[in-house]
């Protein structure tokens, strides 16, 4: 029984000695097919292969209750495993197996080899995807040159550079939308198209008070059209990208990235270059780089779809990141009535007026108010025939309220005029007359240039 123990309780191998040759000689056998593994893929990495033969050697020098069988077995499997490694390294090493990284750039590969493969050099990591499609919105977006003539005896020049955007095409005929101060003051109009190709262009119109303007051009060698999405849609925080010509068309076609900082902005605007605002604009506010050039370009969103028209920024050296654009919804029906008719039609009253505290004194005595009233329009002159002179409104009436909503500034008569009336409707005008208050109802009429 004694022996029956001694037998369960442990197995040694009959010649002790014989069996650690043989564990040698494979160590040995082992460590020379790792010198000539390393020779074949040039390794110099010799603290790894000291590594795994420190750790052979450890396993191998008492060795472990188990039969010569299973022992070779093993070391079959684990040279089985270094020679098929070491194949397939050399084999990626010379070419004969592609990588990942040389699998994708093959599937990203244009189908015309000539054609030049587009990468958008805009990151994308961790705030929104930035479309492929934004490569179609580049495209379409275009340099815009304002062409005048300096002398009687001089061919037009380039007096300034802006951008536009390709927004529709109707047979050989394209329209671009750019902004109004781009083309200002322009004797002729040329686009730059995204080959660099020049052609020359018409003012179809411009309207100043939202900074628009449409042109039209041959569009026989033209076959790309931004795609217009929706400004409505928009969410603070999301990604767009600005497309434009900042600097002029040296820097043509750049891509700036960021994101919408606000929405339905309200900022005042001078119009008639008096230096005092006379108009409210409403914008997205964006921290997307927008430099001169860059005005009647594209705010693309992460689809590639323009939803807003670069116009301006803030220009002080202690400001930095606040750039505006014309939403695309407020901009559509402009360019549409400025494409078929060549202007805007907004309902008038028929006035020239000042605000209260910008009338000069000599004529302050004129205007009577009661002392609770301190702001209000002073009515300068009115219109022969006009809805004003109809209705009866004299000089130096003071108007206090339209429709029940308070006027007090150019800005609020406009911005009530041109954003919640419209042509032919009755409205109903508070104002004092000689100290006393009066109601009078008249119907607006389509816009005077230079009048309210």
């Amino acid at each position: 029984m004694s022996d029956d123990k001694n037998e369960n309780r442990s197995y040694e191998p009959e010649n002790e000695q014989e069996d650690k040759k043989q564990t040698d000689e494979l160590n040995h056998k082992e460590t020379n097919y790792m010198e000539s593994v390393k020779e074949m893929v040039n390794d110099t990495s010799e603290p790894e292969e000291n590594e795994r033969n420190s750790d052979y050697n450890r396993k191998t020098e008492k060795p472990a209750s188990k039969n010569k069988t299973w022992l070779y077995v093993m070391i079959s499997g684990v040279t089985g495993g270094i020679i098929s490694a070491a194949i397939i390294l050399l084999m990626v090493m010379n070419g004969l197996i592609p990588s990942q990284q040389t699998q994708e750039s093959m599937t990203a590969a244009p189908e015309d080899e000539n054609e030049p493969e587009v990468v958008q050099t805009v990151s994308n990591e961790g705030d929104g995807e930035i479309s492929s499609s934004i490569e179609e919105s580049s495209k379409a977006t275009v340099g815009v040159l304002n062409m005048q003539q300096q002398s009687i005896w001089e061919q037009s020049e380039e007096a300034g550079a802006g951008s536009g955007i390709i927004y529709k095409k109707e047979g050989d005929t394209a329209y671009v939308v750019t902004n109004q101060h781009v083309v200002d003051g322009a004797e002729e109009v040329e686009i730059v198209l995204h080959d660099e190709e020049q052609l020359p262009a018409q003012v179809l119109g411009t309207d100043p008070l939202t900074d628009l303007a449409v042109l039209e051009v041959d569009g026989e060698n033209i076959d790309t059209v931004a795609s217009i999405g929706s400004s409505d849609d928009l969410s603070i925080g999301e990604t767009v990208v600005a497309i434009g010509n900042p600097l002029g068309m040296n820097f043509a076609n750049t891509l700036t990235k960021g994101i919408v900082s606000g929405l339905d902005r309200s900022v005042q605007v001078d119009t008639n270059g008096d230096g005092r605002p006379d108009w409210i604009t409403e914008v997205i506010q964006t921290d997307a780089a927008i430099n001169p050039g860059n005005s009647g370009g594209a705010l693309a969103n992460a689809e590639g779809e323009v939803i807003g028209i670069n116009s301006m920024k803030v220009a002080r050296q202690e400001v930095e990141g606040i750039g505006f654009a014309i939403p695309i919804d407020a901009a559509l029906p402009v360019m549409e009535q400025l494409e078929t008719a060549g202007e805007i039609e907004r309902p008038v009253i028929g006035i020239t007026t000042a605000p209260l505290n910008q009338v000069p004194p000599q004529y302050r005595q004129e205007i009577a108010l009661p002392e609770e009233v301190e702001s209000g329009m002073v009515i300068a002159d009115v219109l022969n025939g006009s809805a004003a002179d109809e209705a009866g409104l004299q000089q130096f009436d003071v108007i206090t309220e339209i429709n029940g909503q308070e006027i007090t500034t150019i800005l609020e008569l406009r911005r009530f005029l041109y954003s919640d009336a419209s042509i032919g409707e009755a409205v109903e005008i508070e104002l004092y007359r000689d100290g006393n208050v009066e109601n009078v109802e008249l119907t607006l009429q389509a816009e005077d240039s230079g009048n309210s």
